[in-house]
């Protein structure tokens, strides 16, 4: 949507840097993946330095001379910091940011350590991979994921990470939960696709609606003769000509779906009005499009 909104030029324009563009942005969601798991490995390594300073004080007290290494020992981060499959997708990246900006390691550090979450985990008894897991679980999703200082630091870095970090903290979360012990090398390596299948829809659906604007408008307009065009918000008008493109060209995608896709999207990026409006459009067109027999919709349950 963003990109297509973006798109300055109409259907007979040259659109391969835009859609490089669109593959980039995808792309680069996985960086931002692998910087936030790697900022915990470097949290864990800064928790490692503070308690071998904190030991070599001359007037260190009995606690400093032997604290408790719960946290540093925590089997999760253990896993991430040991994985050569991990560290080798890092470098493959290039995912140094922490090197640099230390202080967000710091920030991160500091605020686990005054957290009950810390204090709790610390007292605990218990210390088995369940209990390291859920305290990690808790870390990541009530101090990483809401932190307004990193949320800052990562709209800086990349214009598209601010709409990537929802979906990536929670592919995090459940990966965190999911893990066991005897987990795969690869587990925290997830494919960016599912499939070549979902790569192929994100450019076909760019290429569909770019190379047929003219015809969406119009069966936009045929359905909005009561309403003044300047009035319509033009991420509206964009999100309609995906959600009808979707309607035409993509025969496995329930109706349904697709419209409480876009619905979902208009409620995020437009006015509080537009998810009625857009309903109601699409709406429409879909009994339409019913009755003239135009829907290939292909399997069960997809009108």
């Amino acid at each position: 949507m963003q990109v297509l909104y973006a798109f300055n030029g109409n259907e007979s324009d040259d659109f391969s840097k835009d859609q490089k563009f669109l593959l980039y942005s995808i792309d680069n969601m996985y960086n931002l993946y692998l910087l936030l798991i790697s900022l915990m490995i470097e949290v864990q390594k800064r928790a490692e330095t503070y308690l071998e300073k904190s030991s070599a004080k001359y007037l260190a007290t009995e606690e400093e001379k032997n604290p408790n290494r719960k946290f540093v020992n925590n089997q999760v981060l253990a896993m991430l910091k040991d994985s050569e499959q991990l560290q080798a997708k890092l470098e493959q990246h290039k995912i140094t940011n922490w090197e640099l900006d230390t202080e967000y390691v710091e920030i991160i550090f500091k605020e686990i350590q005054a957290s009950d979450i810390y204090k709790e985990y610390l007292e605990t008894k218990t210390s088995d991979f369940n209990t390291d897991r859920n305290f990690i679980v808790d870390v990541f999703k009530e101090i990483i994921a809401p932190n307004n200082k990193l949320y800052d630091y990562l709209e800086d870095k990349h214009l598209t990470w601010l709409d990537d970090l929802p979906t990536v903290n929670t592919s995090i979360l459940k990966l965190l939960r999911k893990v066991k012990k005897d987990s795969s090398s690869f587990h925290f390596l997830p494919k960016l696709y599912k499939d070549i299948e979902d790569k192929e829809f994100a450019i076909k659906l760019f290429k569909k609606t770019l190379l047929n604007q003219t015809t969406l408008t119009e069966e936009i307009s045929k359905k909005t003769t009561n309403w003044d065009s300047e009035r319509i918000a033009s991420i509206d008008l964009m999100l309609l000509k995906m959600g009808i493109c979707e309607f035409q060209n993509f025969p496995s995608i329930p109706t349904k779906v697709s419209i409480n896709e876009y619905l979902e999207i208009s409620k995020e990026y437009s006015t509080p009005k537009s998810s009625v409006f857009i309903n109601g459009i699409l709406d429409k067109l879909v009994k339409e499009y019913q009755a003239e027999g135009k829907l290939n919709k292909v399997g069960r349950g997809l009108m």
